[in-house]
């Protein structure tokens, strides 16, 4: 059973494909003096930037030097989890990327993913914790600390290049691609350039075995959990959690609309599954079912499944990976430390 990606998937591969070798390809060198222009129009910006403003709480931001996922919000959960269990009360503030609008709005459980972004919606209700989204991430948090006053630390979900908004540490992550072909947009992945050398504040965090840049950094593991229907995924009910072993012998379809759905498909195949691969564009909207009519069997991400709802699904049984993720611990100490001086060095 073979199924030909969207023409979307396939232009986003060609591009990538060119983005994330390990040397400049032709077509990207074609491109480097558009590269030059963004950089200058990059330094011009820092040039004319304000200091950053205060924020109620401190603010620890989780972002990307390169364009698309590195595996951020998998690790922004984590890092919520981890300050809950520290005995803190954060929140999180993101763009909300693919959602309509721009204005600053709080994303409840029960929050359309058109309204508050795919990967807010996750975070929302992985973790519980108040999440609010605005293109302004400074509005954003202080709207979010004036609705939710027991808020301590906010985690802003990207935001690295959002300079109004102060923060305490910043954790930048890569994945095993770390910076491709190490050129800016559009003839690279990069945002920005790759720092010299890194603010005290500053760790780099890889979802991967090993670093796969220059910058000093911590390697995090990454593993799918348990796997659940998806009417059960969104009842928040565990009794029906299986492990991935228990799909082997029998081919299913694998639906990952992300900025590397190999990485999702290697970690299938490595648990023993039988896959037929299906990517999407990153963020896909699923205003209509992306699989034919008839198919028996689909495992998808959580990101994916905040687009699906149950009832559209039909006979098609849908399964939902869960990404886990362990933060070292000392990473999460050393985090905590400055927390703490931050918020004595603020109360008055």
């Amino acid at each position: 059973m073979r199924r030909r990606a969207p023409f979307a998937a396939s232009l986003q591969a060609a591009v990538l494909s060119h983005w994330w070798r390990p040397a400049p390809s032709l077509p990207a060198r074609l491109l480097q003096p558009l590269a030059a222009l963004y950089g200058a129009m990059l330094k011009a910006r820092r040039q004319r930037s304000q200091p950053a403003l205060p924020t109620p709480v401190p603010v620890v931001v989780v972002g990307n030097l390169v364009v698309g996922g590195a595996g951020k919000t998998p690790i922004v959960i984590a890092l919520v989890q981890a300050l809950l269990q520290a005995g803190w009360h954060p929140g999180v503030v993101s763009r909300g990327f693919g959602r309509k609008g721009s204005g600053v709005v709080e994303v409840r459980p029960d929050s359309l993913p058109h309204a508050a972004g795919d990967e807010p919606l996750l975070v929302r209700r992985r973790t519980g914790v108040p999440v609010w989204v605005g293109r302004e991430r400074l509005q954003a948090a202080r709207a979010l600390c004036a609705q939710h006053p027991e808020v301590d630390v906010l985690v802003s979900d990207d935001g690295l290049q959002h300079h109004a908004l102060g923060r305490v540490a910043e954790w930048v992550v890569f994945d095993e691609r770390g910076a491709g072909n190490g050129l800016l947009l559009p003839a690279g992945p990069l945002r920005e350039p790759l720092p010299a050398r890194l603010p005290s504040s500053t760790r780099v965090l890889y979802n991967a075995s090993q670093p796969s840049t220059r910058l000093p950094g911590t390697p995090v593991a990454r593993r799918i959990g348990s796997v659940l229907p998806l009417a059960a995924w969104w009842q928040g009910s565990e009794h029906q959690a299986i492990t991935l072993a228990q799909l082997q012998g029998r081919r299913v379809l694998a639906l990952a609309g992300t900025a590397n759905p190999e990485k999702f498909f290697a970690q299938l195949e490595a648990a023993g599954l039988q896959i037929t691969r299906f990517p999407q564009p990153d963020h896909a909207a699923y205003d209509t079912l992306p699989w034919l009519p008839g198919t028996a069997e689909v495992v998808t991400t959580e990101k994916d499944a905040v687009k699906l709802q149950p009832q559209a699904a039909g006979d098609t049984r849908v399964w939902v990976a869960r990404l886990d993720l362990d933060l070292p611990a000392d990473l999460v100490r050393d985090l905590i430390m400055l927390l703490r001086r931050a918020a004595t060095e603020t109360t008055p």
